[in-house]
């Protein structure tokens, strides 16, 4: 009786998680960015470990039942089967080189931005997003961990004269034009953060004392938030921050209104303009 009831209960739960998967209630959020190589190899990887999830515990389940203790007598054991064995190393490992050589691949593209995208930079701190974007040459002005403090949230060094046009956004929002690549470098000024938008489907962490990077094409206009997945404190879970996908021009225009840092930390009395302009 026990023997059938956990044989039943098994059963059971494999029913259950297929069905969840199948109804696609905890899949992935509406895709907003062109990683679909991410997509196809959580899919893959869903579908294998899934297969063997199925697989074995049925197995289990049948044996349980099969194999149960009959009017006292107990079920003899095999302690050395080297065949079972080989074959369940030969088994893994070609699951395994299938689960891998794909992703290298795509880990490969994630590593390579392309060459000339829109590079913001992002700093984490507790408990917020703050985003900087290069100015009217649209290169970002040189920034050093130890200029971190108060005045100057993001780090930047006041004696480098591109920093003075670049824009400065504390707080968010984090504003994308649509279809062109960004390549995003991280820094945080007190603990680890990891910075990730769903919908894009790469996160990168902001680590103290480091700059990493991560690269993405929007390809959907759209609200969406940039989390903090690395527990960070008290208020981790407040720690959210607004990302808009918007069209070109509406990117242009949005960005012109923004201070700039020679304005935010008092360096210039006048908006900055290049050479062009005045």
């Amino acid at each position: 009786m026990q023997a059938a009831l956990v044989a039943g209960l098994l059963i059971v739960i494999v029913l259950a998680a297929v069905g969840v998967t199948v109804s696609g209630e905890w899949w992935l959020t509406p895709q907003a960015a062109d990683w679909g190589g991410i997509d196809s190899m959580l899919l893959a990887t869903t579908i294998i470990t899934g297969i063997a999830f199925i697989i074995i515990n049925l197995i289990l389940a049948y044996m349980v039942y099969r194999f149960r203790s009959d009017n006292g007598h107990r079920a003899s054991d095999e302690h050395h089967n080297p065949r079972l064995e080989w074959s369940l190393i030969g088994m893994t490992t070609v699951l395994i080189v299938i689960l891998l050589a794909p992703g290298l691949f795509v880990y490969g593209q994630v590593v390579s931005p392309p060459d000339d995208p829109i590079v913001i930079e992002v700093v984490g701190e507790q408990w917020a997003w703050n985003f900087r974007y290069g100015g009217e040459d649209g290169a970002l002005g040189a920034s050093r961990n130890d200029l971190f403090g108060p005045g100057n949230s993001m780090g930047v060094d006041p004696e480098d004269p591109a920093v003075l046009d670049d824009r400065w956004v504390p707080g968010g929002p984090l504003v994308l034009p649509v279809g062109e690549p960004i390549l995003l470098r991280l820094r945080s000024r007190d603990v680890i953060h990891i910075f990730f938008v769903p919908q894009f489907r790469v996160k990168q962490a902001a680590m103290p004392g480091m700059v990493n990077e991560m690269w993405f094409t929007p390809t959907r206009v759209g609200d969406y938030e940039a989390l903090c997945t690395e527990f960070c404190g008290i208020a981790h879970h407040g720690m959210v921050g607004g990302v808009r996908v918007v069209e070109r021009d509406e990117y242009e225009d949005w960005l012109d209104q923004q201070v700039t840092v020679g304005e935010m930390m008092g360096l210039v009395d006048e908006p900055v303009m290049d050479e062009a302009e005045e």
